[in-house]
């Protein structure tokens, strides 16, 4: 186990210099991020807002980012019943921040319209709004989303972190768990039905100039666990963690963190490469997480465009195992939902 830093003091993301200003994790938005103090092209710099909104039947992720030189908006729709997804993806050149994308995740107001997509996040009085419409979605099928989630006054997963070797390169990411939803998305006769009693939705803030070729693991899940909201968040292999890692779990509103995290995927029988739907055994260091994921359905999808590869498989499946609190307290993991995802981008 490692000593992990927290930050309270609210502060600029960036120094002078253009590095991380002080390294570590936050249950807040402590830093404040501004595009002009940061030492690289504007073509280099990445922004995007991630949601993903999960019922029992299934699941719906959106994503506007702003890469510099390409924006990407992506939808998924995830039938878990039928074990089936369906993934789209859409890229603009030179998107020159037209997003809307903000230096903060209370500014909820980013738009994207292209012929086929118009994607529109709003807030208000403590409500996110997410709206989609994609034109022949699946099978000649328009796809239509409008959830509302809900944000109680709770801590978030926070994290701000350098590239060792490229100090001017940063990773700055929040997820705000546990966010009651309500609503609905269609596509053609199918349709996921949200409750706010039952279904929770993530945010996935992020801000960055990364290195080109990287690997991540990421695991997220916002359901109900004994009773009350339980959310989690695994992650690594992105940036240097040596401040802090952004391991941790929020329960009736309070963080507390995890230590370093091994997500075991297995191997296929010829060992050459991973068996995604397989059973992988998660656990951390500090003896507090230790569970069996079980997959349902891998989103796998590959990007290949200009100087853009991405290879992701993000798996849907449940936790079953164990977490305990700094109180003690043992939180029963039974069949707790979540995705966790293997990426490796070049970008």
């Amino acid at each position: 186990m490692k000593d992990e830093h927290e930050v309270t003091r609210l502060q600029d993301l960036l120094s002078s210099r253009g590095t991380v200003s002080e390294p570590g994790w936050a249950r807040s938005l402590v830093w404040k991020y501004d595009r002009s103090a940061v030492r690289a092209l504007p073509i280099r710099i990445k922004e995007w807002d991630y949601y993903l909104i999960r019922c029992r039947k299934g699941a719906f992720a959106v994503t506007i980012s702003d890469l510099g030189y390409l924006g990407m908006l992506s939808a998924s729709f995830v039938d878990l019943e039928n074990a089936s997804e369906h993934t789209e993806t859409v890229t603009e050149v030179l998107p020159r921040g037209k997003y809307g994308l903000g230096t903060d995740s209370s500014e909820v107001s980013a738009e994207a319209r292209t012929s086929r997509v118009h994607i529109r996040y709003s807030r208000d009085k403590g409500r996110r709004r997410v709206q989609c419409y994609w034109h022949d979605f699946e099978g000649g099928y328009d796809l239509k989303a409008d959830l509302v989630l809900s944000q109680p006054p709770m801590d978030t997963m926070a994290i701000a972190t350098p590239w060792k070797d490229h100090p001017k390169c940063f990773y700055y990411n929040q997820k705000i768990m546990n966010m009651p939803a309500q609503g609905s998305v269609s596509l053609g006769k199918k349709k996921l039905e949200f409750s706010p009693d039952t279904d929770f939705g993530i945010l996935d803030w992020g801000r960055g100039v990364w290195t080109y070729d990287n690997v991540w693991y990421w695991g997220t899940g916002s359901a109900l666990a004994d009773g009350k909201p339980l959310g989690m968040n695994l992650g690594y292999g992105f940036s240097d963690r040596s401040s802090a890692s952004e391991n941790i779990f929020i329960y009736e509103g309070r963080a507390e963190k995890l230590g370093e995290v091994v997500i075991d995927i297995p191997k296929t029988a010829d060992g050459k490469d991973f068996d995604y739907l397989g059973k992988w055994n998660i656990s951390s260091d500090d003896g507090k997480l230790a569970a069996v994921f079980t997959p349902l359905l891998d989103r796998k999808a590959r990007t290949d465009v200009l100087v853009i590869v991405s290879d992701q498989h993000q798996v849907f499946g449940a936790l079953n195992g164990s977490l305990r609190m700094d109180s003690g307290k043992v939180l029963p993991l039974k069949d707790y939902p979540c995705a966790i995802e293997r990426v490796h981008n070049r970008y």
